[in-house]
């Protein structure tokens, strides 16, 4: 389960690093999110929840990561991508903003937790 772990971390930061370009250049060139855009910033949480779920069953098992760091990076990069839900405008332009940053933001914070977590 430790192995599956790391993968989907590596497929995690891919996603949410693609899904925060593809919002940003939608964002720039003043179109809307579209459904590719949608379904890359829904398919980047649910990664997200998965990824922390995975973890939670390893810490289940006594599995521990090397830093405590690791958990840290991870929550928040959680917590980084939920964020748009609650502080974002409910429509326009902004709201594509908030979501592809935040992404942005989870995406880079995941890239942290993968390098603190087990050798």
């Amino acid at each position: 389960m430790a192995d599956f772990h790391q993968w989907l971390g590596l497929g995690l930061i891919v996603v949410c690093a693609l899904a925060a370009f593809v919002g940003g250049v939608r964002f720039w060139r003043r179109r809307g999110a579209g459904h590719v855009t949608t379904h890359l910033l829904a398919l980047a949480q649910t990664l997200l929840v998965a990824q922390v779920a995975v973890g939670l069953l390893l810490l289940a098992d006594d599995r521990r990561a090397a830093e405590q760091l690791h958990y840290l990076y991870g929550s928040l990069s959680l917590g980084a991508v939920l964020a748009p839900w609650f502080y974002a405008p409910t429509e326009g332009p902004r709201r594509l903003l908030w979501f592809a940053g935040t992404t942005g933001v989870a995406a880079a914070l995941a890239i942290r937790a993968y390098t603190t977590g087990p050798a």
